[in-house]
């Protein structure tokens, strides 16, 4: 299977004192096997510690893979310079960075720069990719308005349409609904299954709200609870449909705790009596 990202023997994790060659290799995922395809809505999941965003750090190119082989559409995506990865992937991270006095609409321009360079001069071609990106989610009325006077849902609205002007075949997302309030975390997940069909996009995103995640997407990739950072051992990925996960146990397995259990059946978690 080509079209979309793939993931054959990935070990991710870090390299403690120099070279890569020459490092101390600290991996927190071994020999991970995984597809998210195009079209499709695939959820990360695990609690914390297992190394959701390390995952997603070693896709976005922020550190180096430890070994094993990832493609997107049939490329190697870690053999790919920067500027070309800019190109093809498009990543929303966690941290709210100072807008300054920048308007949505000049938020959403910063995503062209893989195609403009660094003298950032936007032809026709930019401006309309810019207005597709913007009404792709829906924030025409948002677009004039300084990012810094925004809600928090508005502006990780303007930070997807960021991405999305990059007009990239995979859009990466780190907890895209950390700061968001209970509606606009479902109507976040609901618009990125959106664009996943509308765009044809691979739309891989971590989250911690797993009940509507679960309702939501179409894959799910399950890191185990064991979590390099507790046991020093690395951990392992499952991946299947949400329904199948849940039917499994894998979902209690990660997350059921001494107070809660989650309940396959309903895809939500109750109170142990």
């Amino acid at each position: 299977m080509n079209a979309g990202l793939v993931l054959t023997g990935l070990v991710a994790g870090y390299a403690q004192g120099g070279a890569l060659r020459r490092a101390r290799v600290c991996p927190v995922l071994s020999r991970v096997d995984a597809v998210a395809a195009r079209g499709e809505l695939t959820v990360l999941l695990g609690a914390n510690g297992t190394g959701k965003s390390t995952l997603l750090r070693t896709l976005a190119g922020l550190q180096p893979a430890l070994g094993g082989a990832v493609t997107l559409d049939g490329t190697d995506l870690l053999a790919l310079r920067p500027p070309e990865r800019a190109r093809r992937v498009g990543v929303v991270l966690t941290d709210r960075p100072d807008p300054g006095q920048l308007t949505g609409r000049d938020v959403v321009e910063l995503g062209r720069l893989p195609h403009t360079g660094a003298a950032g001069v936007l032809t026709a071609g930019d401006e309309a990719a810019v207005d597709a990106a913007i009404d792709a989610v829906r924030a025409g009325p948002l677009a004039g308005r300084p990012l810094a006077r925004m809600s928090d849902g508005e502006r990780q609205r303007m930070m997807v349409a960021r991405a999305l002007a990059q007009q990239p075949s995979l859009l990466l997302l780190d907890e895209p609904s950390a700061f968001l309030d209970v509606s606009s975390r479902v109507a976040l997940l609901g618009t990125l299954r959106r664009l996943a069909r509308e765009q044809d996009l691979a739309v891989l995103l971590s989250t911690h709200d797993l009940e509507p995640a679960l309702r939501l997407a179409d894959r799910a990739w399950l890191l185990d609870g064991a979590g390099a950072l507790r046991t020093g051992t690395p951990g392992a990925l499952r991946t299947g449909t949400p329904g199948e996960l849940a039917a499994s146990g894998a979902v209690g397995a990660a997350f059921d705790t001494d107070e809660l259990a989650f309940d396959a059946p309903t895809g939500t978690f109750r109170l142990r009596v």
